[in-house]
């Protein structure tokens, strides 16, 4: 059973996250400290214990936003030990997610935080340190929207955005940016999966990074050998591995 650390610098986010990992079976243990410099102590205390130790901690779940040394830094600093705990980052703000998967993080948790997200984050946990759970685990339920949608969680709140209206995918580590016309949305799915999903609906690989939807290219542009395209007002690059299909899709359509 997974041995916890909550990290939260507002106490009363902080009593809600322990509340919740205490009522997961998997957690056989959950400690709370109100600041990076708090649970950095604790987490020498667990290192000197050894992993088999009684003060050992398996994972933290850290905010980001705190006073003084932020998650982050406590992240950053938990990579230089050489059997730091598992990190999950648990926080209000989406900006800071490939920050937190460049530092390794096993999941990155939006507040507010529901019951079913974080026991997804506590399952990522147990499978990553090796854990068999104890008693059933909590039942996630599984949302399966039609395939014109794709669910999106900001805030807590998951939302669907049509696939129609995005106009092109970036990859960000082990995230991908969606795109509209109306902003951006981050979700967990690698550009990979998105361009096999995606394919009949009109999406093509231009760049390792970029998947754009062939309906919202506005101009192909050819300038010193180099091919762009133009998606509203973004200018994207297309490697030269993709240039010749992406010029044959577009013929395809034009003249289809």
């Amino acid at each position: 059973m997974l041995r916890a650390l909550a990290v939260d610098d507002e106490r009363p986010s902080l009593e809600e996250l322990l509340y919740l990992l205490n009522a997961d079976p998997r957690i056989g243990s959950a400690e709370g400290a109100g600041d990076a410099t708090e649970a950095l102590r604790r987490i020498n205390r667990a290192l000197e214990s050894g992993p088999d130790g009684p003060d050992a901690i398996d994972v933290v779940f850290l905010d980001i936003q705190m006073p003084g040394l932020d998650g982050l830094d406590l992240a950053r600093l938990l990579t230089g030990f050489a059997q730091p705990p598992l990190v999950v980052f648990v926080t209000a703000h989406e900006d800071f997610a490939v920050q937190a998967f460049d530092l390794k993080a096993v999941d990155y948790v939006l507040k507010p935080v529901r019951k079913e997200r974080l026991a997804e984050a506590v399952r990522r946990a147990s499978a990553q340190r090796g854990t068999t759970p104890q008693g059933p685990a909590p039942r996630i339920p599984v949302h399966e929207p039609d395939p014109d949608h794709i669910a999106v969680e900001l805030g807590g709140v998951t939302r669907f955005v049509a696939v129609d209206d995005i106009t092109h995918v970036e990859a960000q580590g082990d995230y991908a940016r969606l795109h509209t016309d109306r902003g951006s949305h981050l979700v967990r799915i690698p550009l990979s999966t998105l361009e096999e999903r995606w394919r009949s609906r009109g999406f093509v690989r231009i760049h390792r990074r970029h998947l754009v939807a062939l309906r919202h290219i506005g101009e192909l542009r050819l300038d010193a050998g180099t091919v762009s395209v133009l998606v509203g007002s973004e200018e994207l690059q297309v490697s030269r591995r993709h240039a010749r299909e992406l010029r044959d899709l577009l013929m395809r359509r034009t003249t289809g």
